[in-house]
């Protein structure tokens, strides 16, 4: 680890905090609104240490919060973290070799962590890019998720500020991105029509889960 520190690039360092500094800040979101929820604190600790996933960890808090089951809150976090398989396997070789190193690897990862790393090739930067991106995001996420606890335990009435509205806003937040294509889209609303249609009748947690079918309406590209 000394040699991936001594190896670090200045304008990553640099680039690397100004992330980290906007990911502690969904971090202070997230705790205030698990806080809100009446979620337990230590629950919310475990989830962003042994978890550190934004939107597994928006979407598990909030099927708790309204009511739904651990399986249904696991099981739908598990499936919008399928992404991070062939996350995985891009970057295998950059992690490092051994098993240690890349089940750390693997726990540190993020969306953000791999974009960083292949944005720099696949050499000894990119290494060094992994892990102090990865690093970073992990402490500053959970020290943001701490504050954020703090922050909405102080509130004195959650309701008066439409908590309930906020748990959905936050995943739509992390769903725009996503959203730039048109199979995207088609599918992003196909999943919600499903969702919201089986929402009566389903128990929490498990519309999400129904929604999956959406992805019967994406598209194939055409060859040329």
């Amino acid at each position: 680890m000394r040699s991936l520190y001594r190896t670090v690039n200045r304008d990553d360092l640099r680039d690397a905090l100004a992330l980290a500094a906007a990911i502690a800040v969904v971090g202070v979101s997230f705790g205030a609104l698990a806080a809100a929820a009446d979620v337990p604190p230590a629950l919310t600790v475990a989830l962003s240490l042994l978890v550190f996933a934004g939107g597994a960890q928006f979407l598990v808090v909030a099927v708790v919060a309204a009511g739904g089951g651990v399986v249904a809150a696991v099981a739908a976090g598990l499936l919008l973290n399928l992404r991070h398989v062939p996350f995985g396997l891009a970057v295998a070789r950059t992690v490092g070799d051994g098993w240690p190193a890349r089940l750390l690897g693997a726990h540190v990862m993020t969306d953000e962590a791999v974009a960083f790393s292949r944005a720099r090739g696949s050499g000894q930067r990119a290494r060094s890019a992994y892990w102090l991106c990865g690093v970073l995001l992990f402490t500053f996420w959970n020290a943001g998720t701490v504050l954020g606890m703090a922050a909405g335990s102080a509130v004195p009435d959650p309701e008066t500020f439409g908590i309930d509205a906020a748990f959905p806003a936050a995943l739509l937040a992390l769903l725009l991105p996503s959203l730039r294509k048109t199979d995207a889209r088609r599918v992003g609303l196909v999943a919600a029509a499903v969702a919201l249609l089986a929402t009566p009748f389903l128990p929490p947690g498990l519309p999400v889960i129904v929604g999956l079918l959406g992805l019967l309406a994406a598209g194939k590209e055409s060859g040329r």
